[in-house]
């Protein structure tokens, strides 16, 4: 049987760790086969890069590739709570402190406001896809079926060095905070390397215990991670509210006498990077396929969830920046060393033990959705199928989460966070670009129903929105005080905006539940994100393209030709148009 036919196959993979579990495909069953592989990369790139999964195949054919079902397990009210475990953590214990010193000032609430409104577009875009096709995959399935197999590839290796770095960045303050509730600073737990540079010389070897307990945690169940996850969080929340209480009651107005001192380039700057603070909720949509009711659940879950993080998030920078000014916030561990320079030392340790719980919840379900989307890009023998394995007892992807946790603790022992945090921000704001690309693609081309004329508009359209967003960006980064490039750029963008919306009609309505005001709202994500893009900083930029060109010699080397493999494979069994739309034969 195929790839995507016949337990009997795929079971016996899954028994030990051979050849056949990781490279089981035609192309590398001999060095000749290989050879002849290569040779064809063009014509099999061409084919990848044309090809648009459907979405009953991503809902049916590639879930068989796990062996055994995700158990649906989750409802509303778990979603919400992993999504408030998931996003609440370190953005917010440690970079708050980091960019209100270095970029924002005070004025770093209006930073949070702006990643809050690009995070919540985004979570828009997030919720249909999820709502419609309810797997593992996530952004990865989403991408696959509109924009096809190779930008899926490109975001999904982008996504995996999110989820990576992002658990290792948390993994890290969790030491700091840890260091902080036993009145130590945060490097007396940490091993000193002094040959390396110093960016990377402070080994963490706590990070790796915590997150070694939080694997064994994932891979025993979904549900009760999430019942772990709900009864953290309550008191998780009980101890935020206590800081802003507490806060305000210590607060000094004369803090907010100089409130933008780095003006607006520093509040879009910090803005970039505190982004990471919101990164999580595209975890919790890898949970679709564990949810009961997709259709009601997700919307709530996610857009709720998000809501209520803003606004915890606006109110606790407020706070820390009432209770001391910019110039003294302490970039490790800002809550706790505010309330002790107020004279509330006895509150550091209610700050630090929350944070610590955020921390812990964050890296679980992080864990839980970083190891959901390796097994569904698994399925696909994009990456070895050993990956997409869940086990029967637990119902979890037990070699996937694993994988990803052991690298998360390779980046967890050595890097620092402010270099996690500036490549983490570059990796989430391309993909939640790229998704909103895909919402409007889903909604304006459809196979055999969109015609050729409104196909081009599209395009066009489409090309000068990404277009002026991506000159608008650029201009942010190189010209300090001018204005008259936006003065281009925003009306063009605006008119082919409105263009789309008038003389585009739409192909697709959403069966369940959509994103509102389409084009509008996907339209600015794409804006925002990109906008955004463009405060970030050069070396992070060069770290990004360095990880993109590694994934890139992978898929031409292996990930093409094994995903090439499987899709032909399966068209043996039914035609292809069942299967994927515009393969090249």
């Amino acid at each position: 049987m195929g790839e995507y036919g016949g337990d009997e196959g795929v079971r016996r993979r899954g028994c030990s760790c051979t050849k056949e579990n990781f490279l089981p495909e035609e192309s590398f069953r001999s060095w000749g086969n290989y050879a002849r592989a290569l040779k064809e990369t063009p014509l099999r790139l061409k084919d990848r890069v044309l090809t648009r999964s459907l979405d009953q195949t991503e809902l049916v054919d590639v879930k068989a590739q796990s062996q055994h079902e995700m158990k649906k397990t989750l409802n509303w009210w778990d979603l919400m709570w992993f999504g408030i475990g998931a996003v609440i953590g370190a953005g917010i214990f440690v970079l708050t402190g980091l960019e209100a010193r270095e970029h924002a000032g005070p004025a770093v609430v209006l930073s949070y406001v702006v990643s809050g409104v690009s995070a919540l577009l985004s979570v828009f875009c997030y919720t249909e896809f999820a709502v419609e096709i309810p797997v593992a995959g996530g952004s990865f399935a989403y991408l696959r079926v509109e924009l096809g197999d190779f930008m899926a590839f490109i975001a999904a290796g982008n996504i995996l060095l999110e989820y990576v770095i992002g658990g290792a960045a948390v993994a890290r303050s969790w030491t700091s905070y840890f260091a902080t509730l036993l009145n130590h600073q945060p490097n007396d737990f940490r091993i000193v390397a002094h040959s390396f540079s110093p960016n990377y010389r402070y080994l963490d070897p706590i990070a790796i215990v915590v997150l070694a307990i939080i694997c064994v945690m994932a891979v025993m169940s979904t549900k009760g991670s999430s019942r772990f996850n709900y009864i953290a969080s309550i008191f998780h929340i009980a101890v935020i509210i206590f800081i802003i209480i507490g806060g305000f009651i210590k607060a000094d107005t004369k803090n907010y006498s100089d409130f933008a001192p780095f003006g607006a380039r520093g509040i879009f700057q910090a803005s970039a990077v505190l982004f990471f603070a919101y990164v999580g909720f595209d975890a919790v949509s890898t949970m679709a396929e564990e949810t009961k009711n997709p259709g009601r659940d997700i919307p709530i879950g996610l857009v709720g969830s998000m809501v209520i993080t803003t606004l915890a998030y606006c109110l606790l920078a407020v706070t820390l920046c009432l209770m001391q000014p910019y110039t003294d916030i302490d970039k490790d561990a800002p809550f706790s060393v505010a309330f002790e320079a107020v004279g509330w030392g006895w509150a550091k340790y209610i700050v630090a033990a929350g944070a610590l719980k955020g921390m812990t919840t964050v890296l679980l379900v992080s864990a839980v959705g970083q190891a959901r989307y390796l097994t569904h890009i698994a399925r696909t023998h994009m990456l070895p199928p050993w990956l997409a394995i869940v086990n029967e007892k637990t119902g979890t992807p037990v070699n996937a989460t694993v994988v990803m946790l052991a690298a998360t603790a390779v980046f967890a022992f050595f890097s620092s966070l402010d270099i996690l945090s500036n490549l983490l921000s570059i990796s989430t704001l391309f993909i939640f670009m790229l998704v909103a690309i895909g919402l409007l693609v889903r909604r304006y081309y459809v196979s055999g129903v969109t015609t050729t004329a409104n196909r081009i508009k599209f395009i066009v359209f489409l090309a000068l929105i990404l277009g002026s967003s991506i000159a608008t960006s650029l201009y942010w980064a190189i010209s300090t005080n001018g204005w008259i490039g936006y003065t281009v750029t925003g009306p063009i963008w605006l008119l082919s905006t409105i263009g789309l919306w008038l003389f585009v009609p739409q192909a697709r309505e959403p069966k369940i539940w959509g994103v509102p005001l389409v084009p509008w709202l996907p339209s600015l994500s794409i804006a925002i994100n990109i906008f955004l893009l463009g405060s970030i900083d050069r070396a992070s930029f060069e770290r990004f393209g360095l990880w993109t060109l590694i994934i890139l010699v992978y898929y031409f080397l292996f990930g093409l030709h094994a995903s090439y493999d499987t899709a032909k494979e399966a068209s043996s069994a039914r035609q292809m148009k069942n299967v994927e739309e515009g393969a090249v034969n």
